[in-house]
C-alpha cells in the first residue's frame, strides 16, 4: 500500500516507520523542515524513543518511508491516510483545533477516491463525524461512505515505547459506516502486529467498537479513568496523614484483593493526555461531577505539596527550594501540563525562592520555561521531588548543602537516607 501519515511528532513518526516496516511505502508529512530533513537524512528529530534510530536507518535508505512538506507528495492515490496532528488545548483544556482544521483542509485539497482516512489524535465525542467528515467532504468534493472512507482509531501508546505498546494493546477502530469499519480493521491488520494476550477474551488485534463515537469515547473513558482513579488516592492520602496512617501500607492491602486497583498518589498529574482528555470529556458532558472534582482535587496537589513543605521546614519567606524536575514524568523531555510550573508558584506566594533542577534539560532550557536552574553543590534550604528522575533515587544530604526538609512528591527515596533533614512524603504523617 501507499500510505500517508500527517504530522511526525512522538507518534507519528514512529507510526510511519512501522508501517513502512511491514513493507509498505511511507510518506510522511510535516510543517517543520528541520524535521522532515532529518527524517530523509535517517536520522530521529527527537531522542528516547526506542529503536526508532535503527528503523530509521534501515527503511530511509531502502526507500520505504521518506518526508516531505507538500501534502500533494503523499496523499493523492495513497491507499490509507492516517493524521495524528496536535490538538491543543488551553490552560484549562478546552480544545484549539486550528492546527488539526488546517491540516484537514490540506488533507481535503489532495484527497483522491478510494481512500481511507484515519484520525488517532485524541478528540471530543462527535468530532470525526461533526466536524472532519463536513470538512473533508467539502475541501474535497467527494462523498464519505462512497468515494472515500473515514475511521477514528485513537493512539494507545506511551512515547519513549511505542513500538512495544503497539504490539501490546489492542487497536480500536470506529467508522461511520461498516464499510470503512471493515477497511480500517483491513489496514491496520495489515500494519500491525500483536502480542497474545489471553487475558483479553476478545483476543488481541484490531476492535471494531461499532462507530466513531464509540472508538472516541473509549480513549477519553480509559484515561479519564486514571486522572479519577489518582484523584481517590490523593484525596485517601491526605485524608491518611492527617490521621497518622501510612496510605501505601493501605492501597497495597486493598489492592491485594482483585477487584481494588487503587493508583499511587503523587504531587502531580500532568502530560498531554491524563491532564488533558477529562476536559475533552467534560466539553460534552459538563454534569459529570466526579470527573470534574477528581481533576480539581489532582490540579490542587502541587499546591497541597508545597504546604507540606511549609509545615516541615516553616515559614519560607526567604528559603531557597529546588523543584527536582521539570518534566511532567521521570525519563520524558517533555513539560506539558507539568507539576513544576504550579509548584513554583506555589514557592513564590509563600515568600520562597525556587529553584527548578532537572537533567534532561539545559540551564538555558530551563530558563526559556522561565526558571532559574539548580546545580548540585549549590546551597539550598530545601528540596521537593517533582518528576521521579532515575536520577533522583540516589540524592543524599551531601548533595544538597544546607538543606533542611526534602519532600518527596514522587516516593522515590525514604526517611533513612536523610538523617538530619525532615522527610515528609505525600500520604504519610
Amino acid at each position: 500500500m501507499k500510505i500517508a501519515v500527517i504530522a511526525l511528532g512522538k507518534i507519528g513518526l514512529p507510526l510511519a516507520v512501522q508501517f513502512a516496516s511491514k513493507g509498505h511505502d511511507v510518506v510522511g508529512v510535516d510543517v517543520n523542515q528541520a524535521v522532515v530533513d532529518l527524517v530523509n537524512a535517517g536520522m530521529e528529530p527527537f531522542p528516547g524513543e526506542a529503536h526508532l534510530q535503527e528503523k530509521l536507518s534501515e527503511l530511509v535508505p531502502a526507500g520505504k518511508l521518506r518526508a516531505t512538506t507538500d501534502y500533494a507528495q503523499a496523499v493523492p492515490g495513497a491507499d490509507a491516510v492516517v493524521l495524528v496532528v496536535p490538538l491543543f488545548v488551553d490552560s484549562e483544556a478546552n480544545p484549539d483545533f486550528a492546527w488539526m482544521d488546517a491540516a484537514t483542509a490540506e488533507l481535503a485539497r489532495h484527497l483522491t477516491p478510494n481512500t481511507l482516512v484515519a484520525y488517532e489524535t485524541t478528540l471530543p465525542v462527535g468530532t470525526t463525524r461533526t466536524r472532519w467528515k463536513p470538512a473533508l467532504e467539502a475541501g474535497s468534493g467527494l462523498v464519505e461512505g462512497k468515494d472515500f472512507h473515514l475511521v477514528f482509531s485513537p493512539e494507545r501508546v506511551l512515547t519513549g515505547r511505542v513500538f512495544e505498546d503497539l504490539r501490546k494493546y489492542p487497536k480500536l477502530v470506529g467508522g461511520l459506516s461498516e464499510a470503512g469499519a471493515a477497511k480500517a480493521i483491513e489496514f491496520y491488520e495489515s500494519v500491525l502486529d500483536f502480542d497474545d494476550r489471553p487475558d483479553l477474551d476478545r483476543g488481541n488485534g484490531v476492535w471494531d467498537l461499532g462507530s466513531a463515537e464509540a472508538s472516541e469515547l473509549a480513549k477519553l473513558a480509559e484515561t479519564t479513568y486514571r486522572d479519577v482513579n489518582i484523584g481517590l488516592a490523593n484525596q485517601f492520602a491526605r485524608y491518611a496523614a492527617k490521621t497518622g496512617i501510612d496510605i501505601y501500607q493501605v492501597i497495597a492491602a486493598s489492592n491485594s484483593q482483585p477487584f481494588s486497583h487503587i493508583h499511587q498518589p503523587g504531587i502531580a498529574v500532568g502530560g498531554h493526555c491524563i491532564p488533558v482528555y477529562p476536559r475533552l470529556y467534560l466539553w460534552n458532558d459538563p454534569d459529570a461531577t466526579v470527573v470534574r472534582a477528581a481533576r480539581a482535587a489532582n490540579a490542587g496537589m502541587p499546591d497541597y505539596t508545597i504546604g507540606l513543605l511549609e509545615g516541615a521546614y516553616g515559614e519560607l519567606t526567604g528559603a531557597r527550594v529546588v523543584v527536582l524536575g521539570a518534566a511532567y514524568r521521570g525519563g520524558v523531555k517533555e513539560t506539558a501540563f507539568s507539576g513544576v510550573f504550579d509548584a513554583v508558584d506555589a514557592i513564590k506566594r509563600r515568600g520562597g525562592t525556587a529553584l527548578v533542577h532537572d537533567p534532561m534539560y539545559t540551564d538555558e532550557e530551563l530558563a526559556a520555561l522561565g526558571f532559574a536552574a539548580y546545580h548540585w553543590g549549590d546551597p539550598v534550604d530545601a528540596a521537593v521531588v517533582q518528576a521521579d528522575h532515575a536520577e533522583y533515587r540516589a540524592l543524599v544530604p551531601a548533595d544538597l548543602p544546607g538543606i533542611k526538609a526534602f519532600i518527596d512528591g514522587r516516593r522515590i527515596s525514604s526517611a533513612e537516607k536523610w538523617p538530619g533533614v525532615t522527610y515528609r512524603v505525600i500520604g504519610k504523617a
